[in-house]
């Protein structure tokens, strides 16, 4: 079996008040891309492949370049610990989106894992809280508006076609580091603006608008923050527009730039202008 795991975008995203789990409320608009991991899934069927040394088969979990326990893993993990009983996998990524980018790449995987237990076992959405706050939207890929700390999901219509250039620049932007300078910089706002906001982007995303319709509405509050810790990213911003594109911002905390386009030919164009070996054209709105 394979699946593909898609990137995410996050189009705005509003910083609310601190909550006394240590998380902020937010406000923000996420939408897949085209962009995604490979995940192969075989079945453990070779003998003394995946074994215990008491004979029991193992699941396992390969992702080259990623050190270490991911995602994945622990979502695999959990679903046996709630008693799944799918014969033992060998969980294959390839990975296609960027590590430690912003785009989600991490809590795509684990939800692709966690879609195959689907009316299996119960309470996927715990679950995928539990592993982490991008994970429950990405069990169904699609335009979302998200708030709290990721576990309140609103699912709205797809969008109108449109494109993105994204500039990962090299990952490795810590989020709890960024979320702790934006505290720093008394960044954020009130609970009262969050929800006036949440009405506004129901209103345009909800009518399945393309995000370059409302502009406006489109800013990323932990941007003064990453921008503090990596100050490049306003380089690759400036390089977006310059570029053409109509609208440029951080998603998640980044460190990903990316601008926004009207359609597939507009980003391509971009991309050869900037000429850089790190820019990934895709469209956007729509999952692998």
């Amino acid at each position: 079996m394979r699946i593909h795991a898609p990137a995410k975008l996050n189009l705005c995203l509003y910083l609310g008040p601190r909550r006394e789990d240590g998380l902020h409320e937010l406000c923000s608009l996420f939408e897949p891309l085209a962009l995604a991991d490979l995940i192969t899934l075989p079945t453990l069927t070779t003998p003394g492949v995946g074994q215990s040394r008491m004979g029991a088969k193992l699941d396992e979990v390969i992702c080259t370049g990623v050190e270490g326990e991911n995602l994945a893993a622990r979502a695999l993990a959990a679903l046996r610990e709630r008693g799944w009983d799918h014969p033992p996998l060998r969980v294959e990524i390839e990975k296609r989106i960027p590590i430690a980018a912003g785009l989600g790449g991490g809590s795509a995987d684990a939800a692709a894992v966690l879609r195959l237990a689907a009316g299996e076992v119960a309470d996927l959405e715990e679950i995928a809280l539990e592993l982490g706050a991008d994970v429950p939207s990405q069990l169904n890929p699609s335009l979302a508006l998200v708030r709290g700390a990721g576990e309140e999901i609103e699912r709205l219509p797809q969008p109108a076609p449109h494109a993105v250039v994204l500039l990962p620049d090299g990952g490795g932007l810590s989020t709890a580091a960024v979320f702790a300078e934006a505290d720093r910089l008394g960044l954020g706002r009130s609970a009262d603006e969050l929800d006036e906001l949440v009405g506004r982007l129901r209103a345009v995303a909800g009518a399945g608008a393309s995000p370059l319709s409302y502009p406006e509405l489109l800013a990323n509050d932990l941007e003064p923050a990453a921008r503090s810790l990596r100050p490049d990213i306003g380089e690759a911003l400036d390089a977006l527009r310059e570029a053409g594109a109509p609208h440029a911002l951080l998603t998640g905390s980044g460190p990903t730039a990316f601008g926004l386009f009207a359609d597939l030919t507009a980003a391509r164009t971009a991309a050869a202008e900037l000429d850089r070996d790190d820019a990934i054209v895709c469209e956007a709105g729509v999952a692998s």
